[in-house]
């Protein structure tokens, strides 16, 4: 049977073909709009042979960046004939350039020799606000991003990828529609609060560099966007969520995937996941997997994060693959490095045994058959019954604690660097109980005592974001990345410090905790308008406080005079 031009075992071939990856009716989209001005870069030689080519766009703009690339007779004939045909088209030069944007909205901005000011060149050029197009047939790009925006063309001097530019270029003309592939709940997101900068984690990771921070907010550029997903895998509170699918919808259909294949077969299968591009053009390839391997194709490898993983196997799969390949951008290659790291720590402290979960690459697939048979030797393990509908990170510790429950059943506390997952440290003789770590918490692992003076703190909610620390006056609180295995212990709420209240010595209210009214005594002491039996006044509620201000303005009215 085949799968996409792959042929698979019978068994994997019909659980693929009988579970339904359950698809938004209505998805969220952007459109672009264009009307086909293009602006071509790079050496003369190269653009007026191209624009020669291009004769059917709305507008030509030519903007020379580099000296010509070939003085042979025969390319410098056939440029002289494309200067013919190219002679009436606004033409630049440009020691500098900028360009931003993407399809239908490009700002490109030069610097010319003896000018302050960057030349808005769409506008000089053909008196528009931005090109559509860019075709860059520079040595180098103009734009440097690993995943370059919709709309530009960065060539070079390869005829191979000039040939299909030249042929997509007449194409993009009109409106455009393409998913928006993330949503940003900024309700949770622990990324700014109250004038303190927190996590940073998805602003580093993105391959196109469409994420943000704009005012005190992450904002993602949809445009830019190409739906990578690991801005999504990198959030660590869930603020970011993916939306082609949806996280809840993909674990569902991993579920019932695992669920369906098992009840057809009495082995666990080996799920592959892998990007609809690169990984698809080497599964072709391969043409056949080992029987029991099930591929499970993504938008981008970098939707699956670590609980998906980890999920995969608590709820049925043997082992769980995840191919990369030489068109997986670095920066998404270098974050499923870091969470399979991070992951693997946390499986041998389990005792699940490696051949579970590993990150592959072409070489290795071409030997996939040897990782499926050692595999298959492999016990089974029962599967987990938790939902598809937990958050984040509650999905992540039940997988984990499954199948540490079915090894080791370790209570160790794993310490890794730089995981959102942790503890926070207390300084109890700093900390006077204000509560400002309290109330910024994003995902509420630290709260305050209610009625009681008192510091409370879950370490599986906590995110490490860093905001607790930042806003602590005393800087009394620490944070330590780890991973808690024991699970009781991670989900109990533990009080950090707690406090008798401080009664109100006028009318016996408590108000404050000792630490603070101490620490406010001390601090004021030396205050003029403290002098005195004034001074007990921060030993007053705040109504006890007032009264006794004005029975002293009453008594003595010129008192405010001499302080």
């Amino acid at each position: 049977m085949s799968q996409n031009s792959i042929t698979l075992d019978p068994i994997s071939a019909d659980a693929l073909q009988q579970t339904t990856l359950l698809a938004n009716l209505i998805p969220a989209t952007v459109s672009f709009q264009t009307a086909g001005n293009l602006l071509l870069v790079g050496p003369e030689d190269r653009i007026r042979i191209a624009a020669a080519k291009l004769p059917q766009m709305a507008s030509r703009t030519l903007l020379i960046s580099e000296a010509i690339s070939d003085q042979s007779d025969a390319h410098l004939e056939q440029v002289m004939a494309a200067a013919e045909a190219t002679e009436s088209l606004p033409c630049f030069h440009a020691e500098h350039l900028q360009i931003r944007g993407f399809l239908g909205q490009f700002q490109v901005a030069i610097v010319q020799p003896q000018q302050q000011q960057p030349i808005a060149l769409a506008k000089e050029a053909i008196n528009l606000p931005h090109f559509d197009l860019i075709l860059d047939l520079g040595n180098e790009a103009s734009i440097t991003l690993e995943l370059l925006p919709a709309g530009y063309f960065h060539v070079g001097d390869n005829q191979t990828k000039l040939v299909d530019a030249l042929a997509q270029l007449p194409e993009l003309v009109g409106k455009f529609d393409k998913p928006r592939y993330v949503q940003v709940n900024q309700d949770v997101c622990a990324h700014y609060s109250s004038g303190i900068a927190g996590c940073q984690r998805c602003l580093s990771v993105c391959p196109a560099d469409a994420i943000q921070s704009e005012n005190n907010q992450i904002s993602i550029d949809p445009f830019l966007c190409h739906g990578a997903g690991s801005c999504a895998s990198a959030c660590p509170t869930g603020a970011i969520q993916y939306d082609q699918p949806t996280a809840p919808i993909l674990r569902d259909y991993m579920q019932r995937l695992l669920a369906r294949y098992n009840e057809l077969s009495e082995q666990q299968p080996v799920v592959l996941f892998h990007d609809g591009m690169g990984g698809t053009e080497l599964l072709q390839q391969l043409q056949q997997l080992p029987a029991g391997v099930v591929p499970v194709e993504l938008e981008e490898i970098g939707v699956a994060g670590a609980e998906l993983w980890l999920a995969s196997l608590a709820w049925g799969a043997r082992q769980v693959l995840v191919l990369t390949h030489e068109q997986t951008p670095e920066t998404l290659a270098t974050l499923v490095t870091s969470e399979y790291s991070s992951v693997a720590k946390l499986l041998l402290a389990s005792g699940v045994d490696a051949q579970r979960l590993q990150i592959i690459d072409a070489a290795e697939l071409a030997k996939i058959d040897e990782l499926v048979a050692v595999s298959a030797t492999l016990e089974v393990l029962p599967v987990a019954a938790f939902g598809t509908e937990l958050p984040k990170r509650d999905t992540f510790y039940n997988a984990l604690d499954h199948l540490n429950g079915c090894h080791l059943g370790t209570t160790d506390t794993i310490a890794v660097a730089n995981v959102p997952y942790g503890q926070v440290v207390l300084d109890t003789d700093k900390c006077t109980l204000c509560m400002s770590c309290a109330a910024l918490c994003p995902a509420m692992a630290l709260q305050d005592g209610g009625d009681t003076p008192a510091l409370k703190f879950t370490e599986q909610n906590c995110v490490q974001c860093g905001l607790c620390q930042q806003a602590c006056p005393e800087q009394a609180l620490s944070l330590a990345a780890q991973f808690n295995l024991d699970r009781d212990s991670r989900q109990q709420q533990q009080v950090l410090k707690e406090e008798d209240p401080f009664e109100c010595i006028t009318c016996g209210k408590a108000f404050a905790t000792k630490a603070v009214v101490e620490k406010m005594t001390t601090a004021l002491a030396g205050h003029s308008a403290f002098a005195g039996d004034a001074i007990q006044r921060l030993k007053m509620c705040e109504d006890c406080r007032v009264k006794d201000m004005f029975g002293t303005i009453l008594d003595d009215p010129e008192q405010q005079l001499r302080v």
